[in-house]
């Protein structure tokens, strides 16, 4: 048999250099590539993972070639997989370097009315249904295999440029189990494929009247003045404390007495009459004169002289 339909059996370990060089050479290029790459062999691991994994081993179409798929997979064989409305794109590393192409029907808008009918009120936040948080019924409706979100056989068209004529290669259910990974850290992926807003799920994204609390908070200076009475600067110091000024404390006319009279430092002084202005004065000569002693003759000068006694006359 021609050589086309039977590749030269490639090893699990060249296949991983193999791929491993490929991703080099082509980030070097500045290819933006975004390879599947698994630690262990669980190839999923969160809900959404696990319950696209087991909608494709679900269909009997599929069954012969998804064992291989997951041995590529596991291997690392899928160096590229992007996800965009309604397409998947990949590149898949085998005997050789393989690009594959899988289109989905966006999910029709009856089917996603009785979806959200189905969850309406049991989802409460974004958080709950990207993790998975969810309530048995509401994962019964998602996962259900006929009116659930996950495709339908019909509704996904393959294509690979491997030389296998087979409907689903190796390579393709490789890319298959390559969604449910990604599917484990980006969940949203599967409404993106489908062509589905997930916040359409919550029970928050209902449009609900703002509340009197939440209006307020975007008034502006004009309205905040109108409703609590007061005037607000929208200068530049608009962030700044109110200076309050003091009152100034006024003396009572009657405390001041009619004689006194302002000091240089501002302050009330009593005027004195003359009489007790002279007083005043002739007590403070006095007391200087008191201080003040008159010259006399040192110690010095008396030891230096000595008495001569006194004469007598007869």
């Amino acid at each position: 048999m021609s050589s086309y339909f039977f590749q030269p059996y490639v090893s699990v370990g060249q296949r991983r250099a193999a791929a491993a060089k490929r991703i080099t050479k082509m980030t070097r290029q500045g290819a933006s590539l975004s390879p599947v790459q698994l630690t262990g062999r669980a190839i999923a691991s969160t809900f959404w993972g696990k319950a696209w994994c087991k909608q494709i081993e679900s269909f009997s179409d599929y069954e012969n070639r998804l064992p291989r798929g997951r041995s590529y997979v596991r291997n690392n064989a899928v160096i590229d997989l992007q996800v965009a409305p309604g397409k998947v794109t990949a590149l898949v590393m085998g005997s050789s370097l393989y690009e594959q192409t899988i289109s989905i029907t966006p999910i029709s808008p009856g089917r996603w009315q009785s979806i959200k009918g189905a969850c309406s009120g049991q989802i409460d936040s974004l958080v709950e249904l990207l993790q998975g948080r969810l309530s048995n019924g509401v994962m019964a409706v998602i996962t259900h295999r006929q009116e659930g979100m996950f495709p339908l056989p019909a509704e996904i068209k393959m294509d690979c440029s491997c030389p296998d004529w087979a409907g689903l290669c190796k390579h393709l259910a490789a890319v298959l189990y390559g969604i449910g990974a990604r599917l484990d850290s980006k969940p949203e992926l599967l409404f993106t494929l489908r062509g589905a807003d997930h916040t359409e799920l919550i029970t928050g994204a209902v449009s609900v009247p703002a509340s009197p609390s939440a209006a307020a908070v975007g008034l502006d200076d004009a309205s905040l003045a109108e409703v609590f009475g007061i005037e607000i600067d929208s200068g530049s110091d608009e962030h700044k404390p109110p200076v309050i000024s003091k009152p100034k404390r006024k003396l009572k006319e009657s405390a001041i007495p009619a004689n006194a009279t302002k000091s240089g430092s501002g302050k009330h002084q009593r005027q004195r009459p003359k009489s007790e202005a002279r007083t005043r004065a002739k007590r403070k000569k006095t007391k200087t004169t008191r201080r003040t002693k008159p010259p006399g003759k040192s110690k010095t000068q008396a030891v230096g002289k000595k008495r001569t006694p006194a004469v007598k006359r007869r």
